[in-house]
């Protein structure tokens, strides 16, 4: 069961959208405040080379998933850098699983991923965003990491989220 529906993504991008920069920066704030680790792991990304301009699309897209939790109306807990370890694994093998299987197969375990995934809005919206500016395709270690660190927030929120399931 998803705990960020279709509404709450669409109402929470928009409402960053529409954010002026100190509104962001409020914003950042709160996550500082209230999911440190989040935004550690997106600030840590300029030391595995990713630059200024391309930053901008990970503290997007964690503005974004910040505001879809607040909006949700459940009280996720802290997430905690083991939290994000476990979930960063799990990512991995994951995408490690798909190498050397067919281009067509790929697609089809993608799309079976994102329509089984629990927080699938959420991952559509980060896939999308990630899309838009040109990051799926991995060319250098630099896209590696940001996407990595972009995906894992979904795996987060969603390794948290089964929290509320139990």
């Amino acid at each position: 069961m998803t705990l960020i529906t279709q509404d709450v993504m669409v109402r929470a991008n928009i409402d960053v959208n529409r954010m002026s920069a100190q509104r962001k920066v409020e914003l950042a704030d709160e996550i500082y405040a209230l999911q440190p680790n989040l935004l550690a792991s997106v600030l840590v990304l300029p030391r595995f080379g990713v630059d200024t301009l391309q930053l901008e699309v990970p503290i997007h897209v964690l503005l974004v998933v910040f505001q879809a939790m607040k909006r949700s109306g459940h009280a996720f807990p802290t997430i905690t850098e083991d939290v994000q370890e476990t979930c960063l694994q799990r990512l991995t093998a994951t995408i490690g699983f798909t190498e050397g299987v067919p281009p067509d197969l790929v697609e089809q375990m993608i799309t079976r991923f994102c329509a089984d995934h629990p927080e699938r809005y959420l991952l559509a919206f980060v896939y999308g965003y990630l899309g838009e500016h040109d990051l799926l395709r991995v060319r250098t270690d630099a896209e590696k990491f940001l996407l990595l660190a972009a995906l894992n927030l979904v795996e987060c929120v969603a390794y948290v989220g089964a929290q509320f399931q139990t």
